[in-house]
């Protein structure tokens, strides 16, 4: 039987931003996702990279953290852990249906995206924590409209059941922040029975791309998530053309 813990895991990963579903959900053998070479041959009308660029473009390293695995790269709904977090979303009960699309979520569950040229690599260290750390090519205008995501103030505190079981969650909204040419941040902290953990994003827009940083763990911070955020953002404009 699954200790609370565990359940408590599959709520977060099932309500977070495809970042931190990708770090819940695993990743492809190979890195590689079915659409990858397609994504390859062309990016959309008005971005500039292709999947394997966002791919090199991904930090190799993070402070305190040892990379999970090979980094994934392809269309972005094509991608194995986006794949299960989407699988995973229907199964879930919101008290607030609105709560659904308001934290980290609204990223993996925005259709224009999921065609788009997208990777993702995971790392991780003791005691349970865990960063994701995404990159799409989009265009400005879309990027920009993720950084603007605001939480409703109803949605602050909700809940949410599956297989029965009712987890809480209460958002710190921390609003936009300085990293990148604009970012927002969202701060939760998740509660089953007595087992508390926190999630830290970080959305971001580059040069043409968006992206996502999920920190997660019992004593996740938002100093922590920024400074994660600064390094992938500082490391794809040190790569990217």
């Amino acid at each position: 039987m699954a200790s609370s813990r565990s359940v408590n895991a599959l709520f977060l990963s099932v309500l977070t931003c495809a970042a931190l579903a990708t770090a819940c959900g695993g990743q492809s053998g190979d890195g590689k996702a079915g659409a990858d070479q397609e994504s390859e041959r062309a990016a959309p009308a008005g971005t500039g990279y292709t999947s394997d660029q966002l791919r090199q473009a991904l930090p190799t390293e993070l402070s305190g953290y040892r990379r999970t695995g090979e980094p994934e790269a392809g269309e972005y709904a094509s991608l194995k852990s986006i794949a299960n977090f989407l699988q995973l979303q229907r199964q879930v009960t919101y008290d607030k249906p609105r709560c659904a699309k308001v934290t980290g979520a609204s990223v993996a569950l925005d259709e224009e995206l999921r065609t788009v040229p997208a990777a993702v690599a995971i790392f991780s260290k003791g005691g349970g924590h865990s960063v994701s750390t995404t990159l799409m090519a989009v265009p400005n205008s879309t990027a920009e409209r993720h950084v603007q995501v605001r939480m409703p103030e109803q949605c602050k505190q909700f809940r949410t059941k599956i297989n029965g079981k009712w987890a809480e969650h209460e958002v710190v909204e921390a609003g936009s922040g300085d990293t990148g040419l604009g970012s927002r941040i969202v701060g939760v902290a998740s509660t089953l029975n007595e087992t508390a953990v926190k999630t830290w994003y970080v959305v971001l827009r580059g040069r043409g791309y968006l992206a996502t940083i999920a920190l997660y763990g019992p004593t996740a911070t938002r100093a922590e998530a920024e400074q994660l955020a600064r390094q992938t953002y500082d490391h794809a404009e040190r790569i990217l053309p």
